[in-house]
């Protein structure tokens, strides 16, 4: 069963399950998850945990042996599983399934780890697990979703404010969601009685948002000029290398242009052929509406001399000339202004 981080503390306050499989890249959300879990198998009566890592020298036998381990003062387990790969392997996803056909209700088995991919969650040890128990999948909020969760823990601490500030915050902290509870819990701090204006959050809050190359090309891609700039700031002042991104542009610039010659050519983008995943489509097809042959061409021609000259480290500053790249991509046309 797949339940979000924002509804466990409540479906686990109604169900008991054996089983608990919390995996994702969001850390907020994981150690909340986790918390809630043991919050609630703590009030059940499993007052005593194991915490075991699966690693070079980790045995799966250990894992057999702490499900029959009894304690002089508990006869329920509560063991967590860190499996940082999300994969078991053969033997772990033998003992896994072993366990699932043995479970029992005086003991709980948390799994956790990053992000898992579909085969992950196609494996029979973990349809074996998820059917008796819960999955959380844990992953980064963004727009609605991010502003959603934003309301909800301003309202569950108390704070009080308007549908522009939720945006605001959320503005300020998009990709850091532990920023964001951090800067609510500042507020709050800061205005004990819960109101808080805009001007109060523009003062107190500190711009944390944390965005990577990936995000960048996506919004990139989409057409959003603004964000993409403000990303590219913060990208900067993160210290990312001019290179990684100069290597991201020139790989949108080449699968553009592959694109473009099927669709010229009265061709049907076969996606798959592009390893273009279903999530990204609408990004390529957004940006083959605004962009033709001629500006590929030039975007091509300003790569190539950038990414040789930051080779040579002959760029005063590289990241002006990524943002005018970036928006040829949008496009806009920036002749009157040169390069280098």
């Amino acid at each position: 069963m797949q339940v979000y981080p924002n509804r466990l503390a409540q479906h686990v306050k109604q169900h008991s399950n054996s089983f608990y499989l919390v995996f994702g890249d969001e850390p907020l959300q994981k150690m909340l998850s986790i918390e809630s879990i043991r919050k609630q198998a703590l009030q059940q009566g499993f007052d005593e945990r194991q915490q075991l890592t699966v690693d070079n020298q980790f045995q799966w036998s250990s894992l057999v042996e702490a499900t029959q381990t009894l304690s002089l003062f508990s006869s329920k387990q509560f063991i967590e599983l860190e499996l940082p790969t999300g994969k078991p392997g053969t033997e772990g996803s033998k003992i896994l399934c072993e366990l699932a056909d043995n479970a029992h209700a005086d003991t709980i088995i948390l799994l956790h780890g990053q992000k898992i991919g579909r085969d992950v969650q196609n494996a029979k040890w973990f349809k074996a697990l998820d059917k008796l128990g819960v999955y959380v999948p844990c992953f980064a909020l963004e727009g609605a979703q991010l502003q959603q969760w934003v309301a909800g823990y301003m309202q569950e601490t108390g704070v009080r404010t308007g549908p522009e500030s939720i945006k605001l915050l959320s503005d300020f902290c998009e990709g850091n969601l532990l920023a964001a509870k951090q800067e609510i819990d500042k507020l709050l701090l800061l205005y004990p009685d819960g109101n808080v204006t805009d001007e109060q959050i523009i003062e107190a809050v500190v711009d944390q948002s944390r965005f990577n190359v990936f995000q960048l090309v996506d919004v990139m891609l989409s057409g959003d000029a603004t964000k993409m700039i403000k990303m590219l700031y913060r990208l900067e002042a993160e210290g990312v290398e001019p290179t990684i991104i100069c290597w991201a542009l020139t790989r949108e610039w080449q699968i553009l242009s592959l694109l473009l010659s099927d669709t010229l050519a009265g061709k049907a983008i076969n996606w798959n052929q592009h390893r273009i995943w279903k999530n990204r489509q609408r990004f390529y097809t957004s940006a083959l509406q605004r962009i033709n042959q001629s500006v590929l061409d030039n975007i091509q021609v300003k790569l190539q001399s950038l990414d040789q000259r930051i080779k040579q480290s002959n760029v005063l500053r590289p990241y002006v000339e990524l943002c005018h790249l970036c928006l040829l991509f949008i496009p806009f046309d920036l002749s009157p202004i040169p390069l280098e």
